[in-house]
């Protein structure tokens, strides 16, 4: 079990233990006194605001977030220069309509949104609490949360939550235990306990009047508290600790009442400092796009240079004639003979050229598409809503639905080359099982030993266990020998050495037999206390001060002494005593790395040696070990440990590592009791979900805080490993060691290259490297080297790694590859590693909700990241590829049209094309399909794409999205414009029609080409489909009849004459068969000489689906980047 044990929750709370705070800067608060407390410092008051905006802010602060987006920035300034006279050319609204457009839908869904956080905020502020009031009367009175403030006394009842942070003061229970559920706060159902100090216990609440408390200032550390407590009238200090605060957002649970002083309120409560959102990730595909963008900012800048430099050889070649052009005459006629008549309406050459271009920039504007920011929400929305109603990542065993907290980076899922897996939790069930012990150096690990317990026990743990026949008499019968007494002592640590808190259940299946309910913050405590009660050690009570057991039908009274949590560092935890018989006894549990260099091998080396094979036998079959040790204290060892850790508990100023040196020295000389042996299983589908990732293409690693023999164990169980894989195994204990391990694993490394002639006869290779190597690695900076190894290997194994180490790990692969890396883990050590990689996926699982929050992407099972990548980060690449170059294809096609009329109009920026056609051709005319057919279109159906995982190497071989496909449709774009251009310009070019009625059927046919281009390519049909398709060119019909209906704007009744000749019907047709040729020969030449992985797959689905019999399966390709 290795640091694993207790909570890996702590490991998260050493970032701030390490920001230990002294007396000058610890916050005073004044009991019962919020003026006093308030006088200095004006501390947050209680009210929350979770809400962004007022009335009054939200159009500023709205728009100034809205254009940090340049491309926002872009239109914005298109827009600003066409109210310019000299640069006008479509009229002033409809140059700001698609702009005021996209901005008001994203400032409506944002009010929306803002407007749901008010209701909240409302209806948390004005929820009532207790407060006690000041006076002589010292009554609870009934006060709003948003009025409750620092320094107040306030009173909780049960199932009801504090306003705010609070410290113990006093509790229904004797001893000044409360319990708290803190599901609302960090997910976990488990009840904690919590405890009022016994000299606030003992004291009434009028007489606490003048006590104060110095805490650490305000942070978001929700298992971290430092502080202490001064009486009136007493020089002591009382210390208090994460175990004497209740913070906002619990629960109080089987307590009646519970009193308590509010150190911090509001914004300053560690709930409200942990509600800051995870870091924003952008996708793969979004940043490439920024690339194409930049290349069609090029053409833009190329076609307003080549119109404003073709317009400048115009006006140079015709400035004769410009006395006569009604835009350029330099004279005002009506003001002949007089000075001032020069210049009208005129600037010269060179101001010409530069007021084209700017011209050209506002005609040319939507080669950027500005609907395409809007369209990949919707289409990201759209993907979220299908993935997460998606039963197939429904878990029914939590009842939890598949999350998607980020929905920038959904198509990502579908590029993945690199997996970081936590193995605890995530890859196991995280349900601890007791399955052996090894006590005083024998083995109790025979199986068919074991059976479920006999008898009529008084007490029985709510989680059955299954006991040991030998140990089990020699526990009951062997009470008067020396390894009955080993027995007894080695269980009795297991039931005093925990946190756990003890719940007795009053609706038991038999009335004669009590169930026990062990509620804790660890599953491995948990299991380790069931089975000491099943083994007649049954932990039946705990308060503040003792704890009760039921020793063999008897209950015996036990003080707790002293307490040292588990922490990363010390990688064991320990608890003293005071027994019923007057003796002290230091009961210690931990790793054994860490536990082996605190036991006296002296006393009984033989026990040593064996309890050492005992537990590499248990580690190599998978089970999580602890390793258990006692030494009875003097009582002048007790008073001196005593006062060390009552001036260590009341510092302000370095706590933790004063704690912690206290600690080390009172573990020391440790007698070995024996080791446990506790199995976590393989959750289900863990195996077959790991070999389909490999066949994916996908590498998977494991980082995990385990035993290297537990991990190996774990890794062929789960099918990571396999017996023809070569391990390169690098475990060092020094820095000479671990650099020579290096060396010889490169070397390996290259000879087996070397032998390997190809991909087929290459042998697998598996790297396992254990946390002292990864230090001494990264120490030295010889991280390129291990890079060197680990790109090489099929598996990548890391033990006993810290959680900051389990992010260094996936920056090293972020950093020296371009490969799409996903975390997935269930706890806190996990959360660094989550918010590193490109992908971050949190489990929800035993260990709380802090991956989950931190995570990108949330769900219940490992074995739905197949699925989830396979199917769903598939078909969300390929439809946000394939929308995002259709937005780039459909504009330039409209733009082109736009360039080749400038070029036979004297370069003057005059549009045929109505100036209203113009701006909603990219927000109305063609965005609905685009969107629809992005979310609902599939290349493959779910069957075919988990049946052939190789398929998912198209995403991250960039199939679908590259540079090659961007220059491809830009030049199908190019042609299709001339299509659309020249076929009614050659055929009208000798009459009199108008320029209205040729820009009407040149906006007619670019929206049907585009919407057949579009419709060639879908796969999947649905009625939605046809009707974004279809509906959306009868909308653009509908929108020309009615702008050509109206007397006001030009080209009125335009569309009316044109449609009425057959000519106009002909010339539709003629333009889409011949601008749709080239993209037909080129879809069918490709899908029947060039055919992909994904084209063959959809023709055998076809052969499928026709007769419905099985096929051959055909070879994939694989081929992926190193």
């Amino acid at each position: 079990m290795a640091e694993d044990h207790g909570s890996s929750r702590h490991m998260s709370s050493m970032s701030m233990s390490h920001k230990e705070l002294g007396d000058d800067d610890a916050r005073v608060v004044h009991v019962g006194d919020p003026e006093r407390t308030n006088e200095r410092l004006q501390f947050a008051g209680n009210a929350v605001r979770t809400a962004k905006y007022s009335p009054l802010t939200f159009l500023p602060r709205n728009l100034f977030e809205q254009f940090h987006r340049l491309a926002y920035v872009y239109f914005l300034v298109i827009a600003v220069l066409n109210q310019l006279p000299q640069l006008a050319v479509f009229g002033r609204g409809a140059s700001v309509m698609p702009l005021a457009f996209v901005l008001a839908v994203t400032a409506v869904k944002d009010a929306y949104e803002d407007w749901r956080r008010h209701r909240s905020d409302r209806a948390e502020n004005n929820r009532l609490a207790a407060v006690l009031s000041p006076g002589a009367a010292a009554q609870f009175v009934p006060t709003e949360w948003k009025h409750v403030r620092v320094g107040d006394v306030v009173r909780v009842g049960a199932n009801e939550s504090p306003p705010a942070d609070m410290v113990l003061l006093a509790t229904s229970d004797t001893t000044g235990v409360a319990y708290v559920q803190t599901l609302n706060l960090d997910g976990e159902s488990n009840l904690k306990t919590r405890y009022a100090k016994q000299e606030t216990l003992t004291t009434p609440l009028e007489h606490l009047a003048g006590a104060v408390v110095r805490c650490e200032r305000p942070n978001r550390n929700i298992y971290g508290f430092q502080a202490n407590l001064e009486l009136q009238g007493e020089g002591r200090r009382i210390p208090l600790g994460p175990s004497n605060i209740v913070l906002r957002g619990c629960d109080l649970k089987n307590t009646s009442w519970a009193v308590g002083v509010v150190v911090y309120a509001g914004r300053e409560t560690k709930a409200m400092l942990n509600n800051a959102g995870t870091p924003t990730k952008r996708s793969r595909l979004e940043t490439h796009m920024n690339r194409e963008t930049l290349f069609l900012s090029g053409i833009l800048i190329a076609l307003c240079s080549a119109v404003a430099t073709l317009s400048g050889v115009w006006l140079r070649t015709h400035q004769t004639d410009l006395e006569l052009a009604q835009f350029f005459h330099k004279k005002d006629y009506l003001k002949v003979g007089k000075e001032d008549n020069e210049n009208y309406n005129y600037y010269g050459i060179a101001a010409q050229i530069v007021f084209n271009f700017l011209m050209a920039v506002i005609v040319f504007q939507i080669m950027i598409p500005i609907s395409l920011y809007i369209s990949m929400e919707l289409v990201r929305l759209g993907q979220a809503y299908f993935m997460i109603r998606d039963a197939k990542l429904y878990d029914a065993s939590s009842d939890s639905r598949f999350q998607c907290r980020a929905l920038n980076i959904n198509e990502d899922l579908g590029q993945v080359k690199c997996v970081f897996s936590d193995k605890t939790g995530t890859l196991t069930q995280n349900k601890m099982e007791f399955r052996c012990a090894s006590i005083d150096g024998v083995d109790y690990s025979d199986v068919a030993r074991q059976r479920p317990v006999e008898g009529e026990p008084a007490w029985a743990p709510k989680v059955p266990v299954k006991v040991d026949r030998e140990v089990m008499e020699l526990v009951r019968n062997g009470g008067a020998t020396e390894q009955g007494m080993n027995a007894g002592e080695f269980f009795l640590a297991l039931a005093t050495c925990n946190t756990i808190v003890p719940l007795i259940l009053d609706d038991g299946p038999d009335p004669k037999k009590k169930v026990i309910d062990y509620q804790g913050e660890s599953p491995d405590e948990q299991a380790l206390v069931s089975a000491a009660a099943a083994y007649g050690f049954v932990l039946v009570e705990r308060s503040s001060g003792h704890i009760v057991i039921d020793v063999l039908g008897q209950k015996q009274r036990f003080d707790v002494l002293g307490l040292h949590e588990f922490d990363s560092d010390r990688k064991r935890m320990s608890v003293i005593i005071g027994c019923p018989d007057k003796t002290i006894k230091l009961f210690v549990k931990g790793a054994d790395s860490s536990m082996f260099g605190i036991i006296d091998k002296t006393l009984n080396p033989d026990v040593v040696q064996a309890t050492e094979k005992h537990l590499h036998s248990y580690s190599s079959v998978g089970l999580r070990t602890l390793v258990i040790g006692v030494r009875e204290l003097s009582q002048s060892e007790f008073q001196e440990w005593q006062m060390a850790y009552e001036k260590a508990s009341t510092a302000l100023l370095g706590r933790g590592n004063l704690l912690r040196s206290v600690a080390a020295n009172i573990e020391r000389n440790m007698r070995l009791l024996g080791a446990s042996g506790v199995e976590d299983k393989l959750q289900d589908g863990v195996p077959e979900a790991i070999e389909k990732l490999r066949e994916a293409g996908i590498k998977v690693w494991v980082l995990t805080g385990d035993k290297q023999e537990t991990a190996i164990s774990i890794g062929y169980s789960c099918k990571l490993l396999t017996r023809d894989m070569t391990q390169i195994v690098i475990n060092s204990n020094s820095r000479e060691s671990c650099r020579k391990s290096l060396d010889d694993a490169i070397s390996m490394v290259n000879k087996l290259r070397s032998l390997s002639t190809d991909s087929q006869s290459r042998v697998p290779l598996a790297l396992i490297i254990d946390g002292n190597s990864l230090v001494y690695i990264f120490d030295t900076e010889r991280e390129e080297k291990l890079f060197e190894v680990a790109i090489a290997c099929d598996v990548v194994l890391c033990c006993r790694v810290a959680p900051l180490q389990k992010a260094g790990i996936v920056d090293l692969i972020k950093k020296r590859t371009s490969d799409m890396t996903l975390a997935i883990g269930d706890g806190a050590n996990d959360v660094s590693m989550i918010q590193m990689a490109d992908v971050g996926i949190g489990i929800s699982g035993q260990e709380g909700r802090q991956a989950v929050m931190a995570s990108d992407f949330a769900m219940g099972q490992f074995r739905f990241l197949v699925p989830l990548l396979l199917v769903h980060g598939h078909w969300n690449y390929q439809r946000m590829s394939y929308m995002i170059l259709y937005n780039f294809y459909r504009n330039a096609t409209f733009v082109f049209v736009l360039f080749w009329y400038v070029l036979y109009t004297g370069y003057t920026l005059s549009t045929a094309i109505n100036e209203w056609s113009s701006v909603l051709y990219s927000v109305v005319y063609t965005s609905a399909p685009t969107v629809i057919v992005a979310i609902l279109d599939k290349d493959l159906s779910r069957r075919t794409l988990l049946k052939y995982p190789q398929l998912y190497g198209a995403g991250q071989r960039e199939e679908s999205y590259n540079l090659r496909l961007f220059i491809f449709i830009m030049v199908d774009s190019v042609w299709q414009s001339l299509a659309v251009f020249f076929i009614p310009y050659a055929a009208y070019k000798n009459s009199a029609i108008d320029s209205a009625s040729l820009g009407d059927l040149w906006t007619l046919s670019v929206v049907i080409l585009v919407n057949i281009h579009l419709a060639m390519d879908v796969i999947r049909w649905t009625w939605i489909t046809h009707a974004a398709i279809w509906g959306s060119i009868v909308a653009t019909w509908i929108c020309v009849i009615i702008i050509d209906s109206i007397p006001t704007l030009p080209g009125f009744w335009a569309i009316y004459e044109v449609m009425g000749t057959a000519l106009f019907w002909a010339l539709l047709l003629a333009v889409i068969v011949v601008g749709m040729i080239p993209h037909f020969a080129a879809k069918a030449i490709r899908e029947h000489f060039m055919p992909n992985d994904i084209q063959i797959a959809r023709e055998m689905e076809k052969s499928q689906d026709s007769r419905d019999v099985n096929h051959p399966e055909v070879q994939m390709s694989t081929s992926t980047r190193a």
